[in-house]
């Protein structure tokens, strides 16, 4: 484990209806992120789960991006 990683059982994953909630985008602009690469997600069984951090992670980088 990386000094800046967490213990698995301490990240907290999303959904895609949670994350577009977050992001206030649509859940077709989440999947879209996902399937490009740009935002981290994890498959369990058909459906995707988005580690909390990854979104903030995100959007501060896009604030940034932007600013």
């Amino acid at each position: 484990m990386n000094s800046g990683e967490r213990p698995l059982s301490e990240v907290r994953f999303l959904t895609v209806a949670e994350v577009a909630s977050v992001m206030r985008v649509s859940k077709m602009t989440v999947y879209r992120l996902v399937h490009s690469g740009e935002l981290p997600a994890i498959r369990v069984g058909r459906s995707f789960r988005v580690p909390e951090q990854a979104v903030h992670d995100y959007l501060r980088d896009a604030y940034i991006e932007a600013g």
